[in-house]
């Protein structure tokens, strides 16, 4: 830890049991699971989430449905959630580009004061990823923005080796952290799409669209609430299928693009000109238009 720095203020999620979210919780919360081609692992996401509704944790469960074509909505549906297609909510707005564009548009539709986003495709998925983050934000005081961190284990067929997992964090997000900004050089996994947040803090925010969207939206919430509102939760381990090491190109290329976009509006340019990156305004301007 560096003493200029600081580490984000980090809490375990059993520090947020289900009876500490249902009794002592700021405000209603909202659980958003972004998801698209997710059928094999959809179902008991989605009932985990609806567990923790009908319990009282949360209040609302919502699946994003990327026009999949196996069945997530149905299945996500019939598990409890509420489904919403990621096209209806800003259709004037055109096509979704990406989860980034997805997660903002969901901003249309939720009105609960805290929003949570986890993944649709996390294998062996449970409920404590959303009190944890969730209850950061909603129970602890000055905390506007949560995000997890989590070991990855890498798998290769039959072989599971315990680390090796989140290679586009740890080989271009964290250097890219500690080089341009280096007082979130302590936030452990920038790249996590398990996300809690004040729904106000979330509106005040341009989207990068792709992949590029969470390493952007961590330096705009910094800029926005300082490192002081931030905190990061230890969600203990998350699986999903990992990608071949030539698709993970494309998605290196968004978060190098989205950061040097940052940079560009920090007034502090990299060298040569930052590639456009697609954004979405913050959704308060959109309300203030209409």
């Amino acid at each position: 830890m560096s003493f200029l720095h600081p580490d984000p203020r980090t809490f375990s999620h059993a520090d947020f049991p289900l009876e500490r979210l249902r009794d002592e919780r700021d405000g209603t919360v909202a659980v958003c699971v972004p998801a698209r081609e997710c059928a094999p692992t959809i179902g008991h996401v989605a009932g985990e989430l609806v567990a923790l509704r009908e319990a009282g944790a949360i209040d609302r469960v919502v699946v994003l449905d990327g026009d999949s074509a196996d069945g997530t909505g149905e299945i996500a549906r019939n598990a409890g959630a509420e489904v919403v297609e990621q096209s209806d909510p800003v259709p004037f707005m055109g096509p979704v580009h990406g989860k980034g564009d997805a997660m903002w548009r969901a901003l249309a539709v939720l009105t609960e004061d805290v929003v949570c986003f986890v993944d649709g495709d996390t294998e062996q998925f449970s409920g404590h990823f959303a009190l944890g983050l969730a209850g950061a934000v909603a129970c602890e005081q000055g905390v506007h923005f949560a995000k997890g961190f989590f070991r990855r284990p890498f798998r290769a067929g039959d072989v599971v080796l315990p680390e090796g997992g989140g290679r586009v964090t740890e080989l271009l997000a964290r250097p890219l952290l500690r080089a341009w900004w280096p007082e979130l050089a302590g936030v452990r996994q920038p790249l996590a799409g398990e996300i809690a947040a004040r729904r106000d803090l979330l509106e005040q925010l341009p989207f990068v669209t792709g992949y590029g969207v969470e390493i952007a939206m961590l330096v705009d919430v910094a800029r926005t609430v300082g490192v002081g509102g931030i905190a990061q939760v230890d969600l203990e381990e998350r699986q999903n299928t990992h990608q071949p090491l030539l698709d993970l190109a494309p998605m290196a290329d968004a978060v190098l693009h989205a950061a040097l976009s940052r940079l560009a509006l920090e007034g502090r340019p990299a060298a040569g000109t930052p590639p456009p990156v697609l954004e979405r305004p913050p959704m308060a301007s959109m309300r203030a238009a209409s």
